[in-house]
């Protein structure tokens, strides 16, 4: 294996590999990870050739995207998604309807949701 290549599990069927990689995929500039990587989905190959190793060295040494936000592992950036919230705010006031505020997305979390397609309207 050379210094291009990156060795992975393939992703099996039914246990969220295959979520997850596909989740990886657009998620990548915002990762410690290479932004471009031939798909082992696709491939059936257990090693991933990478596609373009200097941006990945760029951020691996200065911890910062391209945009400046923080490099993240998969798992960090997935617990800082999951801090937004939508909450129902039911006031004890007779005859005052209940309401729904939601967080407001950081701009990473933005920055996140725009990569993976996703809006966040409740």
């Amino acid at each position: 294996m050379n210094q291009n290549q990156v060795p992975t599990k393939q992703p099996e069927d039914g246990n969220g590999s295959k979520l997850r990689w596909d989740m990886r995929s657009p998620l990548a500039p915002l990762l410690f990870q290479h932004d471009e990587w031939l798909d082992p989905w696709e491939s059936g190959s257990v090693v991933v050739q990478v596609l373009s190793a200097p941006p990945a060295k760029r951020k691996a040494s200065t911890k910062r995207t391209l945009e400046k936000f923080p490099v993240q592992s998969f798992r960090t950036l997935l617990t800082n998604l999951s801090t937004i919230a939508k909450n129902r705010v039911q006031p004890k006031l007779a005859g005052v309807s209940a309401s729904f505020d939601q967080t407001t997305p950081t701009p990473l979390q933005q920055k996140a949701f725009d990569l993976l397609g996703v809006s966040l309207t409740f």
